[in-house]
């Protein structure tokens, strides 16, 4: 494990571990204002797809200062790829955020496709990409943040005994999804934003078949969001990701879980909505004294 100050983000230290799996990860971690001059333990927040969303969301660190919100102290957590794999991030992703056996519908395969005739992407990296949608391990993935980051940064950080959240979008919403329905911990609240649920036959469907009927508010809690731009606009494979979404939810409550489940319709596209995803997650799970603000609530 090597360390080092990252001079772009400010109250950031940036690390690289590897993984018993041989994978290396880089790991952003953000101290809140106060920090430290604070003898307090906070919880953390992991946030994935790190080489993209760090900088979306780390900044929002600053909004539990903010008077007019009730968000509560914590230390952000953004895991992405290190070194030359830090260029290949969009495709390992897929290799480390989507279920075991999760299929390949035919409209991700049309979109692929299409991005490569219209010169968006080449055969090569489609090849790479496809290559890792149908070798998925997000079970490995999900252990490594479990059983390996989290002890690691128990013992260099004041770090809460609960509390903790789990943030992901689109194929990272996937993850968080798989995360929640398989009861992982130590995580108290999951943040799913529109969550790359791209086939009607997805793994998240057995798992919510799984689950125990009845489910408590006081559980963890699942908080999901999808941009409108995706279900109403023109891009057949959001509008198809959009469908099984609300699938998903309709299941949820079927399976009586809607009491662990929040949601949010932000307007939004699926490039825009990350950061207003993340901030809809904070304000309405990550909140002081337990109350959930529920501003974005559109249930």
């Amino acid at each position: 494990m090597s360390a080092m100050l990252n001079g772009c983000l400010a109250d950031t230290e940036y690390l690289e571990v590897t993984a018993r799996s041989g994978n290396r990860y880089g790991v952003w971690v953000t101290t809140p204002p106060g920090y430290a001059e604070s003898a307090d333990a906070l919880p953390l927040i992991y946030v994935v797809d790190g080489n993209f969303a760090v900088g979306l969301t780390a900044p929002l660190i600053v909004t539990q200062a903010d008077p007019y919100l009730t968000v509560a102290p914590y230390i952000q957590v953004s895991v992405g790829y290190a070194g030359e794999e830090a260029e290949q991030w969009a495709q390992l992703r897929n290799r480390d955020l989507v279920p075991p056996g999760e299929p390949v519908s035919d409209e991700m395969r049309k979109t692929l496709a299409a991005a490569r005739d219209s010169g968006a992407m080449t055969q090569e990296h489609m090849d790479a990409y496809l290559a890792h949608l149908v070798d998925t391990h997000a079970d490995v993935f999900l252990s490594f943040l479990t059983e390996e980051l989290h002890p690691l940064l128990q013992s260099r950080l004041r770090v809460s005994e609960s509390g903790h959240g789990l943030f992901g979008y689109s194929y990272g919403g996937l993850f968080t999804l798989y995360a929640w329905l398989r009861r992982t911990s130590p995580f108290a609240t999951f943040g799913a934003g529109s969550p790359g649920v791209a086939a009607t036959d997805s793994q998240v469907f057995p798992l919510i078949a799984a689950l125990p009927d009845h489910g408590s508010a006081a559980a963890r809690r699942l908080h999901v969001t999808l941009n409108e731009a995706e279900l109403l606009g023109d891009i057949p494979i959001y509008r198809e990701i959009g469908r099984n979404l609300l699938t998903v939810v309709e299941e949820l409550h079927t399976k009586g879980r809607a009491g662990e489940v929040t949601k949010a319709l932000l307007h939004e596209t699926h490039v825009t909505g990350l950061q207003a995803s993340f901030l809809s997650y904070l304000k309405t799970c990550h909140t002081r004294s337990g109350s959930a603000a529920g501003d974005d609530d559109r249930e």
